[in-house]
């Protein structure tokens, strides 16, 4: 996308939503924030580095002499684990509730305190130490979403050994790749987890993984569904008779800020997965600030609930490490929206007076197609704040968002990041910034970015471009794990001196950033560029339409050709006269809302859309059933016969294809 670039207008919901006044006058982040970060950004950091409990200040902020690795809060000594549970602890708290954990099963509930959960981590941290590890040692975690995953990270962070934890969905090879590459001696997992009502094995996947792994020396089993399992002795411990007997007291010992905490795999399609190394002083400061600063966290009264899984490094930033450095009582939810009913979550929004909720615009888009019906059989009203992540959210979900889930009250803050840049980049503050459905808005205060042209111009306001970051941040990453090269290749060789995050974004008119998806997802219509994301916008705009996904396939005339695949509300797919007239509808409404250009070569109705088992549509399966290809991996879907019954609708038909 350089100086050529035409981007169609996005902006299809042009509402501006001014600062609910009542975070106005008490909200954490006050106006002078942004002021005071500009004037200063180090010591803005800086500030926010000491509400953290240090065992040794640090000698620098910032130490970006051998850039692009930085080091944060250089010669400081802390530890994770002491940040996350003892100070509160030691401050009174340990009576206020870290968790309210909920269960797939209806009824599995249970709440762990901070006095609690510190019992449990310190009792891991000794049974790990006894199995062996050692500070710079790396743990492997393969576990459903239950307290035992949680304790498991913290005990890791409390030893200084950094773990990666891999999504419970990903497949045996997966698991074995991302073990391999960082090396890890020891894998903790359980017998297995709940998944849409019944028990899912993971231990198996596990014995598979590290077969001809001589090198991992102990599988630590967390018994949760009673599934038997296969043992092997020496090797296979099982948590309840390893932890359960230590003792509760664990002397932590601090470690360098720059020291490791975790390594996290983006998953890889064709290329080797990156192993996303963060480290501990930078990256806990970046999450605790923006959690307490962009959530309007306030310890003693909120319940924040994100739900998305720990294997996920929002997971990491906002289920685990920010809410608990915070002080915060969160939600942790085991199973899938429609576990026990399709109204499960508005039923745990109620039951714990949940306050601020943190979710994709996927599963927004899925409770759109369910119908506001349930969410208003229940009782919201304890929320006041909403948040979106993940992918950019369509103007369409964020006010359906707000109005039916938020009761037209609670701000909605969208918020851009990565697995790359630890905590929340670019969003709105309640009570400060204005919110538009569908804009990321601005830089959290102390962040640098821009939007950029091919040449790493920035654009003027109602332009287009690429997405960089200009200065180094906390919570960046410090590399790819054993691998340099790569690191500076990737993120740091596309503009000099900016690190490019391979998003497409574009200005407003008030110079606010909305983001277009990845750069891959950027359409060559005819020389025209084109988003997936505008498209799929246009789509779900119209009232027939619940959810979309467009990518571009081959076209012998264009270059590339829109398709779409879309899912309706009611049964308008199950009738071939109806679907084939809304077919034309649709293509009709996309041209007028973007223009004549972007009007899809060709839509699919069906009935779902391929996603993970968190959520996200699985787009390059969708290219590869558009390019008629052989599918690619499946095993992380959560339905894996959806993608297949597209692929066989698009090879039986080609209703929606123009001549």
């Amino acid at each position: 996308m350089g100086d050529e670039t035409e981007l169609s207008a996005l902006l299809t919901e042009t509402r501006r939503f001014a600062p609910s006044p009542e975070f106005s006058t008490q909200a954490n982040a006050q106006p002078e924030i942004y002021e005071r970060a500009a004037a200063d950004r180090l010591a803005f950091w800086a500030s926010e580095a000491e509400r953290l409990e240090w065992a040794q200040p640090w000698e620098q902020v910032l130490d970006w002499s051998n850039a692009p690795f930085a080091r944060w809060f250089a010669g400081g000594r802390l530890n994770v684990a002491v940040n996350c549970v003892d100070r509160h602890v030691a401050a009174g708290r340990g009576d206020r509730v870290a968790y309210h954990w909920v269960g797939e099963p209806e009824g599995d509930t249970r709440d762990i305190t901070y006095a609690e959960l510190l019992d449990l981590v310190c009792r891991a941290a000794n049974a790990l130490t006894e199995l062996g590890v050692r500070s710079g040692d790396r743990v492997a975690i393969y576990m459903p979403m239950i307290p035992e995953t949680v304790v498991a990270m913290l005990a890791c962070a409390r030893l200084g050994a950094p773990h990666t934890v891999v999504f419970g969905g990903f497949s045996a090879e997966a698991l074995r790749n991302r073990i391999i590459d960082c090396d890890a001696r020891v894998v903790i997992t359980a017998d297995g987890g709940y998944r849409r009502g019944a028990a899912a094995a993971l231990k198996p996947a596990v014995d598979e993984a590290t077969k001809d792994l001589p090198d991992v020396r102990t599988v630590l089993v967390v018994r949760r569904t009673g599934q038997d399992v296969s043992w092997t002795p020496g090797r296979d411990v099982w948590w309840h008779e390893a932890v359960d007997r230590q003792s509760p007291r664990h002397e932590a010992q601090a470690h360098d800020s720059e020291h490791p905490l975790y390594v996290m795999y983006t998953s890889g399609t064709t290329a080797k997965p990156k192993g996303i190394l963060h480290t501990t002083g930078g990256y806990l400061t970046h999450v605790a600030a923006t959690h307490r600063l962009i959530f309007d966290i306030k310890p003693e009264t909120d319940v924040f609930w994100t739900a998305a899984d720990i294997g996920w490094v929002t997971g990491h930033s906002y289920i685990v490490y920010g809410p608990l450095a915070n002080g915060t009582t969160s939600v942790m939810y085991e199973g899938t929206p429609d576990a026990g009913g399709r109204d499960r979550w508005w039923r745990i929004v109620e039951d714990h007076g949940v306050t601020v909720l943190y979710t994709a615009p996927t599963t927004i888009r899925t409770f759109m197609k369910w119908g506001e019906d349930l969410p208003s059989g229940h009782d919201l009203s304890s929320l006041r704040l909403l948040g979106s992540v993940g992918e950019p959210i369509n103007p369409e979900a964020w006010m359906w968002y707000r109005t039916h889930i938020g009761g037209s009250r609670c701000p909605v803050v969208d918020t851009w990041w990565q697995t790359e840049t630890g905590g929340i980049m670019i969003t709105a503050l309640p009570g400060i910034t204005a919110t538009k459905p569908g804009a990321a808005m601005t830089p959290f205060p102390g962040i640098g970015a821009e939007v950029v042209d091919g040449n790493g111009t920035p654009v003027p306001n109602g332009g287009g471009g690429y997405l960089v970051l200009t200065e180094p941040w906390p919570g960046m990453l410090r590399g790819i794990w054993g691998d340099e090269a790569r690191y500076r290749e990737t993120y740091w060789s596309r503009f000099d001196g900016l690190y490019f995050a391979g998003d497409g974004a574009k200005k407003d008119d008030d110079g606010d950033i909305w983001l277009l998806g990845r750069v891959d997802d950027v359409m060559n219509i005819s020389g025209h560029r084109i988003s997936t994301t505008e498209v799929e916008s246009a789509l779900v705009s119209h009232p027939a339409v619940a959810e979309a996904a467009v990518v571009g396939a081959s076209d012998p005339t264009t270059g590339q050709g829109i398709v779409a695949f879309v899912t309706v509300r009611g049964h308008v797919a199950d009738d071939p006269a109806s679907g084939e007239k809304l077919i034309a509808e649709l293509r009709d409404h996309v041209a007028t809302e973007i223009g004549k250009i972007a009007r899809p070569r060709q839509i699919l109705l069906t009935p779902d859309l391929p996603k993970t088992r968190s959520g996200k549509i699985m787009r390059r399966l969708l290219r590869d059933v558009a390019e008629h290809r052989e599918l690619g991996d499946v095993t992380t879907l959560a339905d894996p016969t959806v993608v297949s019954m597209i692929d066989d609708r698009m090879k039986g038909t080609t209703a929606g294809e123009e001549g």
